[in-house]
């Protein structure tokens, strides 16, 4: 980093702090450019980072890619600065899933879910019950090793108010996993019914948009059509389906209805 910014020996410079200057390569000028420095252990990897903030030209970034992968630096693996946070014990697993999750998240609840999850909010209960468990089981032990002097080192009444406490917590913890499914993928919202009950009608009506063919004909809808629609932050998958009757001649139409009972099997 030193050799393309000249204007300063940026291996000496403190950290969590800027600084501004011509970012070069030999002598010709790149651009000019503000180089953050964070050093490890206090940046998001563990480990020393610069960080170069250049202007907007696809061009220009381009050549400061290339200016220090001619210095010995290599393009990032996708998702490897998460993984180096994690190794070196930023993160912890379910923080680093968490980050990936807020890359891929397309609604406001599915965005402060992943929040809340990367900022340790599920990680702090586990760590307060591990924390709380090892402590009992440590003075479980010490009265073993004792058994024979007739002492009591763990309260009983606390060690029972723990385990009915870890037990609740932890029911909350699994129970919440459905919401979170809901929240990161959505809500599976299948709408059957007989042929030319208004299925499809409904379905262009939520959306406000023609999407699926309507016509006075039973069995229009051979295949299912899906579509999202974003209601209040969170997504509901609409799945508009063929028309259920007892009996057909249409093969194509059977075949849809075949469709329709797999998919009433699904969990939604």
């Amino acid at each position: 980093m030193d050799t393309l910014f000249p204007s300063k020996q940026i291996s000496s410079q403190k950290s969590h702090t800027l600084h501004v200057g011509f970012l070069k390569q030999d002598t010709r000028i790149l651009d000019e450019v503000v180089v953050g420095i964070y050093k490890g252990p206090k940046s998001y990897t563990g480990e020393d980072v610069a960080e170069i903030s250049a202007h907007g030209s696809p061009y220009v970034q381009q050549q400061i890619i290339a200016a220090c992968v001619a210095e010995g630096a290599r393009l990032a693996k996708p998702g490897e600065f998460t993984q180096r946070a994690f190794l070196n014990g930023k993160l912890d697993l379910a923080q680093a899933e968490a980050v990936a999750d807020l890359i891929a998240s397309n609604t406001a609840a599915s965005q402060k879910a992943a929040l809340h999850t990367m900022r340790g909010g599920f990680s702090q209960v586990l760590k307060v019950l591990r924390d709380q468990l090892l402590s009992f089981s440590a003075l479980i032990e010490l009265e073993l090793d004792f058994s024979q002097e007739d002492v009591e080192f763990a309260d009983r009444t606390q060690f029972y108010a723990l385990i009915n406490n870890a037990t609740t917590a932890t029911r909350q913890l699994i129970e919440s996993f459905s919401l979170g499914n809901v929240i990161k993928n959505g809500v599976n919202v299948a709408i059957v019914g007989k042929p030319n009950a208004g299925k499809s009608t409904l379905l262009n009506t939520l959306l406000n948009e023609n999407r699926a063919i309507v016509s006075d004909i039973a069995g229009t809808t051979r295949d299912t059509i899906e579509e999202v629609l974003n209601i209040d932050g969170i997504l509901f998958r609409l799945i508009d389906t063929a028309g259920i009757r007892e009996h057909t001649s249409d093969v194509i139409e059977s075949i849809g209805m075949e469709k329709v009972s797999r998919r009433l099997q699904q969990p939604m």
